[in-house]
């Protein structure tokens, strides 16, 4: 009994140092896999620098040729692409205004999608402050460079009429199809999203319908103190309160509160690990820089020609010109992000889709609208901040509608169904109403 006892004791020590060797070797292993998994960790929560990030993006290295081929013939809608040319063409060939109208704008959609997929690859190289601000940024060019091009030839209702139908669409059309066609992916749950960001979002979004509010109803009350000028200095002054607010609020979202997004990435980061190859770049961070100047020029141009064109367009569709700045340029211009949100809501993604939707809303209405007033200011035209009682309340109720179905923190296919459909009640109600200031356009 004692021989067979020593033995066994024997083999139980040797057993022992076995483990605790395993176990040394196991930790040895994992510290000297620690410091890559904590930069990787570190890269997907946006704490490392820029520089780090890109040196760890794989860079491709591609000829103009394959560059061309990746961007304008990778894309089926680039198709549309030979309507810009078109509508140049007929400008200079025929008077045909509504032609040239439908052209233009046929062109303009695939340019506004590919600046979304430009700004994308760029944010590759990028940190995630950065990159987040340059989609929100170069995601509302369009609307930018129409309103710019419409301040310079004096049609200052087009402007105001082409931004609120901007902030109509994200709010109504865009969040509408991402809630429904994510809550048809996931019918069987209902899909979640951060409310903390979503109560600020329609703070803000308040605001905004605060700042163009108080202009209307101080015109409309016949209380100003200098008839005429008063509603002016009070939309320029708001216009600068709300610059300051914006400004803030970015600074709020990207320093102060970078905890709130953190968990997204904790939650969606062995989603990323798994599609890391499809993440990489497509093209290199200087060709992402040239083809944004590139496609920015380009609306650019084919800018003026819409513009020039839309009084004729009107004549001869014999369609109000509110519904044509309201609901046709609007969703051309959102055409980037009506796809992206609804990329993000079918892979369970609401707090990116929040974010195009909502995160674009505000920063029409609290940057593009009062930097119009601003850069009209300038060139001396009278931009402010009325945008008349009808669009104003239209503005106002679509708001808190928004608000009411954000303030669960819940989504499904039936609130986007809902959205969707008050969507279709503003185009009916635009469809029907004729603006009392055509003088202005």
């Amino acid at each position: 009994m004692g021989c067979c006892k020593v033995p066994a004791l024997i083999q139980a020590q040797v057993e022992m140092g076995l483990v605790n060797d395993v176990e040394h070797k196991s930790l040895f292993r994992r510290d000297t896999d620690s410091p890559q998994r904590k930069a990787s960790s570190l890269m997907e929560q946006g704490s490392l620098s820029p520089s780090f990030r890109e040196r760890a993006t794989k860079t491709p290295n591609n000829s103009v040729l394959q560059s061309f081929k990746i961007v304008i013939l990778s894309n089926k809608l680039n198709l549309l692409l030979p309507f810009g040319p078109l509508a140049i063409l007929l400008h200079y060939l025929t008077d045909n205004k509504g032609w040239i109208f439908l052209l233009s704008l046929v062109g303009i959609t695939p340019l506004a999608e590919r600046l979304g997929y430009a700004t994308e690859q760029l944010a590759c190289y990028t940190g995630s402050t950065v990159g987040g601000l340059l989609n929100a940024t170069f995601g509302n060019v369009t609307e930018l460079i129409i309103s710019i091009f419409a301040l310079k030839t004096g049609m200052i209702r087009v402007v105001q009429l082409t931004l609120l139908g901007s902030i109509l669409s994200n709010m109504l059309l865009v969040l509408g199809c991402a809630f429904f066609c994510g809550g048809l992916v996931y019918s069987q749950k209902e899909q979640v999203f951060d409310k903390g960001n979503a109560v600020v979002n329609s703070g803000l979004l308040l605001m905004a319908v605060m700042g163009l509010l108080f202009p209307t109803v101080l015109h409309y009350t016949h209380s100003e103190v200098h008839a005429g000028s008063s509603e002016l200095a009070l939309s320029r002054f708001s216009s600068c309160v709300m610059l300051v607010a914006y400004a803030a609020y970015l600074f709020y979202q990207l320093k102060s509160q970078p905890s709130s997004y953190t968990a997204l990435t904790e939650e969606t980061s062995e989603n990323e690990e798994s599609s890391d190859d499809d993440e990489d770049p497509e093209i290199s961070k200087w060709e992402a820089i040239i083809w944004l100047s590139i496609l920015t020029a380009w609306v650019s141009l084919l800018s003026g020609y819409l513009v020039d064109a839309i009084e004729g367009a009107s004549v001869s569709w014999k369609i109000p010109i509110s519904f044509i700045s309201v609901i046709l340029l609007p969703i051309v211009g959102n055409a980037a992000e009506h796809a992206g949100a609804i990329m993000f809501a079918m892979k369970d993604k609401l707090d990116l889709s929040l974010g195009v939707a909502i995160g674009s809303s505000i920063q029409i209405s609290m940057f593009a609208v009062p930097f119009c007033v601003v850069i009209g200011w300038m060139m001396g035209a009278q931009m402010d901040l009325n945008f008349q009682l009808f669009e104003t309340a239209t503005l106002f109720i679509t708001v808190i509608v928004v608000a009411f179905f954000l303030q669960e923190g819940t989504s499904n296919y039936f609130k986007g169904l809902m959205l969707i459909l008050c969507y279709l009640i503003v185009a009916a109600s635009f469809f029907v109403h004729e603006d009392p200031h055509q003088d202005d356009i």
